[in-house]
């Protein structure tokens, strides 16, 4: 049986970028799982790559047809939006290794379905002035920039990922991204090779 690693951390860590990065690296031979959410899609996302974008009446669906491997509900400003797994399919561990990004929740939620045995955690780890910066950034180059949306999410996350959670989950190993983004992928992508390759 093949395994899954879930890339993990507070919001504007970088973790979309190193997640598409390995995904790139055809030596480790990782597959993406597409995760689907109701939320709006920001510039410059696509359907089926960054998520499924879907609406409120499809996820209740899928969840009442018990398709929903891990659902997470944010009450934002803008109204709740929904983040989840579905098993539609796109994962099967006799057939590959596979690469999954998202939050504590998710991993732990990953570990219940399949097995702690197979979920590999690969959490990211950026000093908290850094990722206001990014996540600031970031915001300003939406059409229209959702400001108090990320201040809720950047307070949300020291509650989300806190030292007693992630202790709690069996968090130990950490990959700082606070200089090159490029170190932190390589160091990475090494353990994968390592540990989830052989």
């Amino acid at each position: 049986m093949y395994k899954i690693a879930c890339i993990m951390g507070k919001s504007s860590s970088g973790k979309d970028h190193i997640y598409k990065a390995l995904l790139l690296r055809e030596e480790l031979h990782l597959k993406n799982i597409v995760m689907y959410t109701t939320r709006p899609k920001r510039s410059g996302e696509m359907e089926g790559v960054e998520y499924y974008f879907t609406d409120e009446e499809t996820a209740d669906q899928m969840e009442r047809d018990g398709k929903i491997i891990e659902l997470r509900r944010y009450d934002t400003v803008y109204g709740v939006w929904k983040y989840f797994t579905a098993d539609d399919g796109q994962i099967d561990l006799e057939q590959g290794r596979y690469l999954v990004i998202g939050t504590l929740e998710v991993y732990e939620k990953f570990c219940q379905y399949y097995g702690k045995e197979v979920v590999m955690p690969i959490y990211i780890e950026v000093d908290d002035g850094i990722r206001l910066e990014r996540a600031l950034t970031r915001e300003k180059k939406q059409v229209e920039p959702k400001y108090r949306e990320m201040c809720r999410r950047f307070l949300a996350d020291c509650e989300d990922f806190s030292e007693e959670r992630l202790k709690k989950a069996g968090i130990t190993r950490r990959f700082e991204n606070n200089g090159r983004i490029e170190d932190c992928i390589d160091e990475i992508a090494g353990v994968i090779a390592s540990e989830m390759l052989t």
